[in-house]
């Protein structure tokens, strides 16, 4: 059974940071494509937010984030990060972990997912 466990969240002012964390299991995490998705509140879609291959070398973004966030993963440890840094408002959602590449071939799972607030 896929199990994505994601962690990190909290609530931060506007331009800080946070690192947040997915814990992976139940698959060859190694050989699989990840991402990063967001929801925001009172939002029925989903957003991707950042993408990364299953060797870590090749990422990709949204606009709305690039620059701002860094996507790695640390296969050893069945885990993937998202370093989120000069927060803003419109940052605030809850973050999942995802596997797939890009926004047309992620697949989202029933996780929790983190909730990262931004406010003053």
């Amino acid at each position: 059974e896929v199990q994505l466990v994601e962690s990190g969240g909290g609530l931060v002012q506007p331009g800080g940071s946070l690192r947040l964390s997915c814990a992976a299991s139940g698959f060859t995490f190694e050989s699989v494509p990840m991402s990063w998705v967001r929801q925001a509140p009172g939002q029925g879609g989903i957003e991707w937010v950042s993408g990364i291959t299953s060797n870590g070398e090749k990422t990709l973004y949204a606009d709305s984030v690039r620059g701002r966030f860094t996507i790695s993963r640390d296969n050893a440890k069945n885990t993937m990060y998202l370093q989120l840094t000069n927060l803003k408002t419109e940052d605030t959602a809850i973050y999942y972990c995802a596997r797939g590449f890009t926004a047309g071939t992620v697949v989202t799972h029933k996780s929790q997912g983190t909730q990262v607030t931004v406010s003053l």
